[in-house]
């Protein structure tokens, strides 16, 4: 194992070294979107640089010269870069006025004549029902100044995962606007110091959920305007709330005409040529992480939404597929280290992994980079300089497997609490891990949120508060609220949500496509459930907030691991304690007890309790008692209290 990870921190340091001799140091070489592209020179002319080694002849044509594909060519220069000089009109103004359209016209070896958009496009929009996008110079006037100063980093991150598009609960695409004006304020009621934004890359397809991105530099323009989502980020910044980027570097679209493929005419370019370089299942391509120019393109992109719009860090996406040839593809992980570490490893990825992490954290110290990896790669989440791959966090993704897998496969009294414990607790130590009952993953079509898994159809019907509680929604409820706080509390330390689903939102989510008729219907968030005092949602949002307000009170997040003192199978009861609290929860379906006996150090009070009123709950213990611990050992603590009533399906914080 260290031996593995040594060659590959040399192979970093030997890229790093060469970074450094060849372009000057990584802050340098991390500029790209400073030359490349089309940029407003000081005497408003426009320098324009592309890299397209496959390419016989380079131009740039659009509004600007009547579409005349030839008049405006670029000088070829070493390393297959080419570049174009366009003086100022006679009064000084711009030549291609901002707003304007473009294309780049690459004639490739076999003569055909291709028209691109610049893989450093900023800006790129699709109009009417147009299939491909337009590339539009984005050069304002005057751009957007941030007012706020970066968040610290949070000690305990508590993340809400968000769309903006679904954002609304109308059935269209929701915007930059509408998300700071009415989804901000959401997220900072809810007690989240953490936003993490999907589909923010422009993506052709609106149904890829983001992950088939065509322009890597621009914001997806179906949501508003560059200058708008700075003012997204800003306000979030104003609240406390940092925000980080769904960031997508393990493939690319195969879109041509609006993409990066094919880009020089060839089928490499920015990728692996052949098969290697597409993904079987995604359909789409894969980076060559060996070539200088494609490192160059991706760390300055990592830069770019760090310093143009003012993230705080990244989610990076599919980083199993980056890290072996195999892609993941047929394989399963038993945690054997040699599955880890051969040839079967890319260690062309992982180095660039470590590259981005390098530059991420050397800009700025208190950015955050998560890893969604399904593989458990070790040392994933292990500074740089203890050969690891730098990256922060990484995803707890066995968790919510293992939420769906007892809704749907076992009986309530058949749930095996030492299992649910260990598949919470399961991570190496030190290596910090976002905890989450539920992503997006889980409330896509073909699937079911948790919420739906637990009602179901009676969501529909017997939400009101007016109606009395069927079993199959007083269970719900109360189990929704218990796999929440169970996770929060004990999986990792980090929390992540997904939008909509604090409050058990009824239905899945599905984009507009051929297969539903390109309805709007399901690609919604319904947050006005919660706003009606007549419906049994605002119930699981307050809890949703009174958990997350506590643990910013409380800081269990940012504390050691727990300990757990029972995992008790006949009971069905899991006691544990961290950051000075004791959580206790029974998930038996039937029997509640009296005087339960849990193994403690001190005297505690009542402070989040599901069965409250304003969490739908039947409001059965006093809040007014004090517990005292005695000088009893039990379950390997030297104290222990009696709990006057310990109700099924229920769990309690003291």
């Amino acid at each position: 194992f260290s031996l593995a990870k040594l060659g590959v921190y040399k192979q970093f340091c030997q890229i790093l070294s060469n970074i450094g001799e060849n372009e000057g140091g990584i802050d340098k070489f991390s500029r790209g979107y400073e030359s490349f592209g089309v940029h407003r020179c000081a005497d408003g002319g426009l320098y324009c640089k592309e890299w397209a080694p496959g390419a016989e002849g380079v131009f740039l044509t659009g509004d600007f010269n009547g579409w005349n594909p030839f008049s405006h060519p670029y000088k070829k220069l070493d390393f297959g870069k080419w570049e174009l000089y366009i003086p100022p009109k006679q009064d000084r103004s711009a030549p291609v006025p901002h707003g304007s359209k473009l294309k780049v016209v690459i004639t490739s070896k076999s003569g055909e004549i291709l028209y691109r958009i610049s893989p450093w496009a900023k800006y790129v929009a699709r109009e009417g029902d147009n299939v491909n996008y337009d590339w539009i110079h984005w050069d304002p006037e005057s751009s957007y100044k941030f007012k706020h100063s970066r968040p610290k980093k949070p000690r305990s991150l508590r993340i809400y995962e968000s769309h903006v598009g679904i954002s609304s609960h109308e059935g269209k695409v929701a915007s930059y606007k509408h998300f700071t004006c009415n989804v901000l304020p959401r997220i900072k009621d809810l007690g989240y110091n953490c936003i993490q934004l999907m589909a923010i890359m422009e993506h052709a397809y609106y149904a890829s959920f983001g992950y088939q991105i065509t322009s890597f530099f621009a914001a997806s323009s179906r949501y508003g305007t560059p200058e708008e989502l700075k003012e997204l980020v800003d306000t979030a910044h104003s609240m406390g709330i940092i925000v980080l980027l769904d960031v997508v570097h393990s493939h690319a679209s195969k879109n041509s005409e609006d993409g990066l493929n094919m880009f020089d005419g060839t089928d490499s370019c920015y990728f692996h040529s052949g098969p290697k370089g597409t993904h079987d299942l995604w359909d789409s391509r894969l980076f060559a992480y060996s070539v200088w120019e494609v490192l160059r393109f991706l760390l300055s992109n990592i830069r770019w939404w760090l310093e143009e719009y003012g993230f705080d860090g990244f989610r990076f996406d599919g980083i199993t597929s980056m890290l072996y040839h195999h892609h993941g593809i047929g394989q399963g992980f038993s945690g054997d280290y040699n599955e880890y570490f051969g040839l079967q490893v890319d260690e062309d990825a992982l180095i660039y992994l470590m590259l981005a992490n390098h530059l991420a954290h050397t800009l700025y110290p208190d950015s955050i980079t998560i890893a969604e990896d399904v593989s458990g790669m070790p040392a994933l989440c292990s500074p740089i300089s203890q050969g690891g791959v730098g990256f922060d966090y990484r995803l707890a993704m066995a968790i919510p497997d293992k939420w769906i897998q007892l809704l749907k496969e076992f009986k309530d009294e058949d749930w095996n609490m030492g299992n649910i414990v260990f598949t919470l607790t399961n991570r190496r130590h030190l290596e910090k891990c976002i905890a989450y009952a539920e992503s997006h993953d889980q409330a896509l079509v073909g699937d079911k949120s948790l919420a739906f898994w637990l009602m179901d159809a009676e969501m529909y019907t017997n939400m009101s508060v007016l109606t009395p509680f069927t079993p199959v929604i007083d269970r719900g409820i109360q189990l929704h609220k218990m796999i929440r706080l169970i996770t929060h509390g004990l999986g990792g330390e980090g929390y992540l949500n997904f939008m909509g689903n604090e409050f058990g939102h009824p239905e899945w989510l599905d984009f507009p496509r051929k297969g539903n008729n390109e309805s709007y219907h399901y690609a919604r968030r319904q947050f006005h459930l919660t706003d009606d005092d007549l419906l049994r949602y605002k119930f699981l949002n307050n809890f949703d907030r009174d958990m997350n307000r506590l643990e910013e009170r409380c800081g269990w997040l940012s504390a050691p691991q727990a300990y757990v003192s029972e995992k008790h199978e006949a009971n069905k009861v899991i006691t544990f304690e961290r950051a000075g609290l004791v959580f206790i929860f029974n998930f038996h379906p039937s029997k509640s007890y009296t005087d339960y006996r849990v193994g403690t150090t001190c005297t505690f009070k009542i402070v989040l309790d599901s069965d409250a009123a304003e969490y739908g709950g039947h409001q059965r213990l006093d809040h007014n008692t004090d517990f005292f611990s005695e000088a009893f050992e039990h379950n390997g603590r030297p104290h222990s209290l009696l709990v006057s009533k310990v109700l099924q399906i229920f769990c309690i914080l003291f």
